[in-house]
């Protein structure tokens, strides 16, 4: 497979784009729009042994993410959930949530965007890697300190 130039924070996405992050890698697998005109976006994600990925929330997507490969720890607002190979989750419009690898082998995970699919959207909540965050509410305070629990366990 021949690889795509990486995503910038401005970049619309494209099939082929990719990008290696400090938990993983995705590469994008499809985009268009359905029968209603919603932007899609779909993704193949890698989530590295002993990744977290930033907790977060969008303004203007939903998700839905299925495990192809491993196990897949998420945070989905106030709920750990644990999900294995062939298992899926939604990720509500406005969820709190992340995805992480508490295993010893790589986390494949589909995921598809449903609304408007950029990097722009992303509100950051706390992250592992050091990338900006957001003051914290009582709402995303749950979800943060659930956020943390998962982290120590996959350490």
């Amino acid at each position: 497979m021949t690889l795509a130039k990486p995503v910038s924070s401005m970049d619309s996405y494209s099939v082929g784009d990719n990008d290696k992050r400090p938990w993983g890698e995705y590469v994008v697998i499809g985009v268009g729009h359905d029968p209603n005109g919603d932007e899609y976006c779909e993704k193949e994600i890698t989530v590295n042994p002993g990744q977290i990925l930033s907790l977060q929330s969008h303004n203007h997507r939903r998700e839905y993410w299925e495990v192809k490969e491993g196990t897949l720890e998420v945070v989905l607002d106030d709920k750990h959930l644990t999900l294995q190979k062939g298992e899926s989750v939604e990720v509500p419009l406005g969820a709190i949530h992340c995805m992480a690898n508490g295993g010893s082998t790589p986390c494949v995970v589909y995921e598809k965007q449903m609304g408007t699919c950029a990097e722009e959207d992303i509100i950051r909540y706390v992250d592992a890697y050091g990338r900006g965050t957001l003051e914290l509410d009582e709402k995303s305070q749950i979800s943060v300190d659930l956020y943390n629990k998962v982290r120590e366990e996959i350490a």
